[in-house]
């Protein structure tokens, strides 16, 4: 492999691409990247939420509390369902490739607008 193929190599396994469909079951959505103007196959989300969740209680918000003395406003906590990010259409979205024909790729996050 001369210096040219490692540099094409090299070029190709981290890109950046629009979003054009998501599929939240499987966590994995495909991307057109605007130099070959071609979709991806269905590449992987590796994102996380921007925080984490208490790992060992139940996952709740911080108490409210009441007042007034009636007890519809008394202290009380909500559930949090918490969900894992996915991009949505149109997002423009940082992935990478393994340097391996046929490989895997995955997404790495969402770039955000004016983000060089």
């Amino acid at each position: 492999m001369d210096e040219n193929d490692i540099e094409r190599v090299l070029g190709r396994m981290v890109r950046r691409g629009i979003v054009t469909a998501v599929d939240i079951p499987s966590r994995r959505a495909r991307v057109k990247f605007h130099d070959d103007d071609m979709d991806s196959g269905l590449l992987y989300v590796l994102a996380s939420p921007p925080f984490i969740p208490k790992i060992d209680g139940p996952q709740r918000t911080e108490p409210i509390s009441g007042g007034g003395g009636d007890e519809a406003f008394a202290e009380h906590f909500h559930k949090v369902k918490i969900t894992p990010w996915l991009p949505r259409v149109n997002d423009t979205v940082l992935t990478l490739f393994l340097p391996a024909d046929d490989s895997d790729g995955y997404i790495l996050g969402r770039i955000e607008e004016g983000t060089n």
